[in-house]
């Protein structure tokens, strides 16, 4: 008898990651469900790039093109959020609208989230003409009068890849004073003609629903201090991983200047058996196209993984004998050693 709330692969998270994984499992013919509760990062773009055949498509537009691709394999897809999860002999998944379900291999997916700097009017035009990437906007906003918001002494480095794209570039120090940037720092900004603006940003100009520059703080007006023309502002966000649930299931972490990530293996394997990571939970800089590959991987390594296990489960005597291959688990091929999934050369 067929239990509807068991699944092989359950997969938390439905943006490039998830459903990335989540094809690969489907069309290896797993029963798979992914759990999404609709909140992508870049929700707010209009378009991402850099994605080979996918470059200038939005968010929208692709996360509905994969979950259709997802869907002709079989793989069920859930509007819900999960509050908690355990491990046992399966994963125990449970659901905000009241579900359990379990899963013998579980992936997480759930991306993490950007903290903007608290300057009015920024978190509203994010995504717009208040961007974080150059990669993901930079042949967009070339050679506009361009705006880096210094967050930390790390922004110099923004600013610096900047000009690649525009070389009209001022770094707003706000939170940063003159004395934490190093004399390499000053030179660079010099031989890359960035201008160095002292003093907190207090808001941003728009006019006609378009960023036309910065506001500096203080100045004896009501409106505040000195304006410089901007048309594109570069912040840093404080990124926060979506980690509760590696957190919950014990899944070792490693603490980084960007957020603390799970410790995973090459192909996404976290410190728990059967505990997957895929995508910007593991690292703030992970494109779509990183996000995707990564969820690709660790279903190919899922589904070797399940095989043999089931192998093992059958055969003579329960579980088989372990492989003599030092460092490999029994049923586990040593990476490049699958011929049906072949390490990159």
């Amino acid at each position: 008898m067929t239990d509807n709330n068991r699944y092989e692969a359950v997969v938390v998270g439905g943006g490039a990651a998830g459903l990335s994984a989540a094809l690969v499992l489907g069309r290896a013919r797993r029963r798979t469900l992914v759990v999404d509760a609709g909140e992508p990062r870049n929700a707010r773009s209009a378009h991402m790039q850099g994605y080979l055949s996918r470059d200038g498509m939005s968010p929208a537009e692709f996360l509905a093109a994969g979950r259709e691709e997802i869907a002709r394999y079989g793989v069920e897809l859930l509007r819900d959020r999960v509050v908690d999860a355990t491990r046992g002999a399966d994963f125990t998944v449970v659901l905000a609208g009241g579900r359990t379900v379990r899963a013998r291999q579980l992936v997480i997916a759930t991306g993490l989230r950007d903290e903007l700097p608290p300057v009015p009017g920024l978190a509203e035009r994010f995504g717009r003409d208040v961007v974080h990437c150059p990669y993901c906007h930079g042949w967009e906003m070339r050679d506009l009068p361009t705006g880096v918001l210094a967050t930390s002494a790390l922004s110099v480095h923004q600013a610096l890849m900047v000009t690649q794209w525009s070389k009209d570039v001022r770094l707003f120090l706000h939170e940063v004073s003159e004395s934490e940037l190093t004399g390499q720092d000053l030179r660079r900004l010099a031989a890359a003609g960035v201008g160095i603006v002292p003093g907190r940003v207090a808001g941003l100009v728009v006019t006609d629903d378009r960023l036309t520059g910065l506001r500096l703080a203080g100045g004896a007006s009501a409106e505040g201090g000195t304006v410089h023309d901007r048309e594109v502002l570069y912040v840093a966000p404080r990124a926060l991983p979506n980690n509760d649930l590696l957190v919950r299931l014990g899944a070792e972490l490693r603490e980084t200047p960007f957020g603390a990530y799970p410790v995973i293996d090459e192909r996404g394997l976290t410190t728990v058996p059967g505990l997957w990571a895929a995508g910007n939970v593991t690292g703030f800089a992970e494109q779509v196209v990183d996000a995707a590959a990564r969820g690709h991987r660790a279903a190919a390594a899922i589904n070797g993984e399940l095989v043999m296990a089931d192998l093992d489960e059958s055969a003579p005597g329960g579980r088989g004998e372990p492989r003599d291959q030092p460092g490999v688990p029994a049923g586990r091929m040593a990476p490049g050693e699958d011929p049906a999934h072949p390490a990159e050369r």
